[in-house]
């Protein structure tokens, strides 16, 4: 079978590609003349030609092409390519007759299944970004806040949570289930607004930020096309091929695994509640280290290809799971568009790396000064090319404070400081070395410990709080004075973040020790957080 995702009259060519001519900055003479070289060899991906400049173009081909295969199935039902583009359709049409136009953010608020992935499909085809959030998850306050800072004005949900969802600014819910349920009828064949940007949002994903509030990150279609319609980035998804969507969908890497298959014709198998069962029954999988280590990788027969990402990811993990099929480990914050390096990992390698950079982006080191970095030298990874998002939707300070212009790429092009620590290897690859601020990974999702701690220490009576990883699926948080109440403590955070922010416990003290520069003691609190695990 032909491809249908890969015709030439749909190439995006908009921009030039990240590897097309050499850099030319003099940052470059403050490296040896063999630094210099490598520097540039090693950070830059290669240059691919991307056949999609609409992510949801390639699912329609498919659409077209194939349209009795199974596009996803969850707990027993399924729906074909053709039937979910018809209703993708539908929904896109009700969406423009609500008045969404190209720009504009549609909340996507559902749980895992079949009606999720025909609204997530509906949005884009609308010309809009959708913007997901886990209605079984996210607390009340968080989604009001997502939709004041999103300015959504319709969201798509399910019938028995649309009466749950805070629309106080007079918000269009609509139960995308009901109108699934509603016979199709004719005039759902196709659905085109015009003017979608390949540079406009095709998702908007949120991130826990310093003082409680979300960022709202926009990734566009020209991002998300880069990463899932190249090599490696596309896993080797096809026809015929069964692909998990195990993740969270309001974690970019859910993005990964349902556009990824869509886009290549493959079938996505929706998991119920055990993530095990899904994973041994698929081809594709792909996962934060944290899931991957509750699955027995002998169980898994069908698996070709595992990729993970979101966290550090243990060795012996890596070395396991690459002896059931192709193994990735990837890195990439949400803003550089779910992974920006990838690595197929050889259990015989000296070292687990992050890899090289993906087609058409660029990984640079460099110092506190943003100087170039030797080879081999520590320094903090920016990342450049296409997988530069948009930035963050109303806070154009913090856009501001991460994202600067490229200076080796030049023309315009923007960089991204990922804050992750990182060297270049001698043949090339990256190692990671951890983060450069106290933003932290909790079972896959980033937090950053300052929110947790803002959120505590808004609690009546509370006047310090500090916030520590235990471990990868643990937070422990202390506050001040003593009397404060933990329960009331913990449930503040509960209401007010998602539930991979809550700490798994808070422990008031007097006071809390202090450096000699007046800053919370963070290792000795550490300490005392070990101590308690252990007694």
């Amino acid at each position: 079978m032909s491809d249908p995702s890969h015709r030439p009259e749909d190439r995006a060519t908009a921009h030039p590609q990240a590897g097309e001519r050499p850099w030319s900055t003099p940052l470059l003479n403050l490296l040896s003349a063999e630094d210099r070289r490598l520097f540039q060899r090693f950070g830059q991906g290669p240059s691919w030609a991307v056949p999609h400049s609409h992510i949801h173009h390639a699912f329609e081909r498919w659409a077209a092409a194939t349209p009795h295969v199974v596009a996803a199935t969850h707990l027993g039902e399924t729906i074909t390519y053709g039937e979910l583009d018809r209703q993708a359709n539908r929904l896109a049409a009700l969406l423009a007759r609500h008045g969404v136009l190209p720009g504009d953010n549609v909340g996507l608020f559902a749980r895992r299944g079949i009606p999720m992935v025909a609204g997530l499909l509906a949005a884009l085809k609308a010309g809009a970004a959708y913007v997901p959030q886990d209605v079984g998850i996210a607390p009340v306050a968080h989604l009001r806040q997502v939709i004041a800072t999103a300015d959504t004005r319709v969201i798509l949900t399910l019938s028995d949570v649309a009466a749950t969802i805070p629309a106080t600014g007079g918000q269009v819910c609509i139960p995308v289930d009901t109108v699934m349920d509603q016979p199709l009828g004719d005039g759902h064949d196709a659905f085109d607004a015009e003017g979608i940007d390949p540079d406009g949002g095709c998702y908007v994903l949120f991130t826990s930020g310093t003082t409680g509030t979300p960022n709202g990150v926009v990734v566009t279609h020209r991002n998300v096309c880069n990463i899932l319609l190249t090599e490696p980035g596309d896993l080797g998804m096809r026809p015929g091929l069964l692909v998990g969507q195990i993740l969270n969908i309001g974690f970019d890497m859910a993005a990964w695994e349902i556009l990824g298959a869509l886009s290549h014709g493959a079938t996505l198998v929706i998991r119920g509640k055990d993530i095990a069962e899904t994973v041994e029954s698929v081809d594709v999988v792909i996962a934060t280290p944290t899931i991957l280590a509750s699955v027995d990788p002998g169980r898994c027969r069908r698996v070709e290809v595992v990729a993970v990402a979101g966290e550090p990811c243990p060795r012996a993990l890596a070395d396991r799971w690459a002896g059931v099929g192709a193994f990735y480990n990837a890195c990439g914050p949400t803003e550089t568009t779910i992974v920006n390096t990838m690595q197929r990992h050889d259990p015989a390698a000296i070292r687990l790396t992050i890899g090289r950079p993906t087609p058409n982006n660029t990984v640079y080191v460099l110092d506190e000064d943003r100087h170039p970095c030797a080879i081999g030298e520590a320094g903090e990874m920016w990342a450049g090319g296409e997988c530069v998002s948009a930035g963050y939707l109303r806070n154009p300070e913090l856009t501001r404070e991460r994202y600067a212009p490229d200076p080796f790429l030049g023309g315009g092009r923007m960089m991204f400081r990922t804050r992750d620590l990182g060297r270049w290897t001698p043949d090339g690859e990256l190692e990671h070395l951890g983060r450069s601020d106290d933003q932290v990974k909790i079972r896959g999702f980033r937090v950053e410990l300052d929110s947790v701690s803002a959120v505590l220490e808004s609690v009546p009576g509370c006047s310090r709080a500090a916030t520590l990883k235990l471990d990868d699926r643990t937070l422990v948080s202390f506050v001040a004075p003593a009397h404060l109440d933990q329960a009331a403590a913990r449930k503040a955070v509960a209401d007010a973040l998602p539930y991979y922010c809550v700490p798994a416990a808070v422990h008031p003290m007097v006071a809390l020790p202090m450096t000699s520069r007046g800053k919370v003691d963070k290792d000795a609190l550490l300490r005392l957080a070990l101590a308690e695990v252990a007694s």
